[in-house]
C-alpha cells in the first residue's frame, strides 16, 4: 500500500507540474486587449525589446517554479512518512534523551535538516534565475547565509509550538485545535510586535532615512494623513537585489515605515511620495489590523480542519505512515502537510482580499498625492526592475498576485487622470 500511494503521489505530481508547463509556456496568454496597446499600461512603450524578453521569459521560469515547490513539500512529507523517516527520527530523538523535550528538539532538527536539503535544490535554482537576470546582486555566500538564518528561525519557531502543540493534543484529543489557535492569538501578536526589531534585522541592515529633506516630505504627507510618524528607515537591500520596495510592518511602537536603498537610488522624489503615500493608505484603513483579523479567522478554520482530517487520515491509513495516533510526533509531517495544503488551496481568497486593499492603498495614494505621472512612472519603474509581467496569466494572478496587476493598477491611473482633466 506505501508503495501505491507514493507511486501515486509521484505520477500525480509530474503530471501537476506538465500541466503547469504547459500553461505557462504555451497556452497563457499575455498579450494585452486592443484597446490597452499603445497606453501608458503597454509594456511596449515603455520597455525596449531587450526588456521585454527578460521580463517573460524570467516570469515563466519563476511562476514555474513557485507552482512545483509548494506541492514538492507536500511530496517530501508523504515520504518522509511513507519510508519510515519520521519513524527513525523519534528512534533517535528516544535513544538521545529521557526529557521529552529534549526528544521533541532532536526529532525537529532532524525534520528540519532533511526538509532543508531536500528543497536546497529549488531554492538554489530560484537564487541562480535571479541571478542569471540581474535582479539579485547577492554572492552565494551570503545567500547562503540568509538561508541558514531562515533554518534557525523556522526551527526555533517550530520549537517553541510543536511542543505545545502536542502538550493540548494530550490534554484533549477533541478540541486542541480551539486551544491552540487561542494560544496563538497572543503569539502571533508579539512575533509581529518583534519582527521590524529583532527578526529583519538579522538579515539586513535598518537605519533612519539619510535624506533629511525627503524625511521631511515623508513626515509632512504622514502629518497631512494623522499618521503619528516620527521616522521613515531605509534597509541596505541593494547589496542583495536590484528590485524595488516599500512597506510597513510591525505593531504598536515598533511599527515602521521602511524604504530599500534601490528604492531611493532608482527613484525620483516625487515617485517615492507616492509610494510613501501608498504604504500610509493601508495603515489609514487600517489593512495590518484588518489583516490580522483575517490570519487569525483563517487559522481557527485551519487548524479545525487539519485536526479533522488528520484524524480521518490516521484512522484509515495510519499503519501505513506508520503513525499510531494523533499525539504521537510522528504525525507532525502529517499535520504540515495538510497544513501548506489548506494554505495554497486558500490562497486565491487571501491574495484577492490582499488586492483589494492594494488597490485601495492605491487609491489613497493618488488622491493624497494628486501626482498621476509619478505614479504611473513608479509601477513602470517596478516592471522593469523586477522583470514583472504586466498582465501575467490568470492563475498566476490566482495564485501568486497580492498586488492588482500592472495594467490594472496604471490603467486605473490614466482613467484617474483623464477624469481629473474633464472637471
Amino acid at each position: 500500500m506505501a508503495r501505491k500511494i507514493g507511486f501515486y503521489g509521484v505520477i500525480a505530481y509530474c503530471l501537476y507540474g506538465l500541466f503547469f508547463y504547459w500553461y505557462l509556456f504555451y497556452f497563457a496568454d499575455t498579450s494585452l486587449a486592443f484597446e490597452y496597446e499603445g497606453s501608458r499600461a503597454d509594456p511596449a512603450t515603455f520597455l525596449n525589446s531587450r526588456e521585454l524578453m527578460l521580463s517573460e521569459g524570467y516570469s515563466k521560469i519563476r511562476n514555474l517554479l513557485f507552482f512545483l515547490s509548494t506541492p514538492f513539500e507536500w511530496l517530501f512529507y508523504l515520504f518522509i512518512m511513507l519510508l519510515g523517516f519520521s519513524n527513525a527520527f523519534k528512534k533517535w530523538a528516544k535513544q538521545s534523551s529521557k526529557f521529552k523535550f529534549i526528544q521533541i528538539s532532536i526529532y525537529l532538527i532532524w525534520l528540519s535538516f532533511f526538509s532543508f536539503i531536500a528543497t536546497f535544490p529549488l531554492s538554489y535554482i530560484s537564487y541562480s534565475l535571479s541571478k542569471s537576470y540581474n535582479i539579485s546582486t547577492q554572492s552565494f555566500g551570503g545567500w547562503m547565509k540568509d538561508e541558514l538564518i531562515d533554518f534557525w528561525i523556522n526551527y526555533g519557531t517550530m520549537l517553541i509550538i510543536v511542543p505545545i502543540l502536542y502538550w493540548l493534543i494530550n490534554k484533549s484529543r477533541k478540541r486542541w485545535w480551539l486551544y491552540a489557535w487561542l494560544i496563538s492569538i497572543p503569539f502571533t501578536l508579539f512575533m509581529m510586535f518583534l519582527q521590524p526589531v529583532v527578526i529583519d534585522p538579522l538579515y539586513n541592515d535598518f537605519y533612519p532615512l539619510k535624506n533629511k529633506e525627503l524625511e521631511a516630505k515623508i513626515l509632512d504627507l504622514a502629518d497631512k494623513a494623522n499618521i503619528p510618524a516620527e521616522h521613515v528607515f531605509e534597509v541596505n537591500m541593494s547589496e542583495k537585489t536590484n528590485a524595488l520596495n516599500a512597506y510597513v510592518n510591525g505593531i504598536g511602537s515598533n511599527s515602521r515605515i521602511v524604504l530599500w536603498d534601490t528604492t531611493l537610488n532608482q527613484l525620483n522624489e516625487n515617485e517615492i511620495l507616492f509610494i510613501m503615500a501608498h504604504e500610509m493608505g493601508h495603515y489609514v484603513e487600517k489593512h495590518i489590523y484588518f489583516g490580522i483579523a483575517g490570519y487569525l479567522l483563517l487559522s481557527l478554520v485551519g487548524l479545525y480542519l487539519a485536526a479533522r482530517i488528520m484524524e480521518q487520515v490516521i484512522s484509515r491509513w495510519g499503519n501505513v505512515f506508520k503513525i499510531p495516533a494523533v499525539n504521537d510526533i510522528r504525525s507532525l509531517p502529517l499535520f504540515l502537510m495538510i497544513i501548506s495544503m489548506l494554505l495554497f488551496i486558500s490562497s486565491p481568497f487571501s491574495n484577492f482580499v490582499s488586492r483589494y486593499q492594494e488597490s485601495r492603498a492605491d487609491k489613497y495614494a493618488i488622491e493624497l498625492t494628486k501626482d498621476t505621472e509619478a505614479a504611473i512612472q513608479t509601477f513602470q519603474e517596478l516592471t522593469r526592475a523586477g522583470r514583472s509581467q504586466v498582465n501575467p496569466p490568470l492563475l498566476v494572478k490566482i495564485f501568486r498576485y497580492g498586488h492588482p496587476t500592472m495594467l490594472e493598477r496604471i490603467s486605473y491611473l490614466e482613467e484617474y487622470e483623464i477624469e481629473n482633466r474633464s472637471k
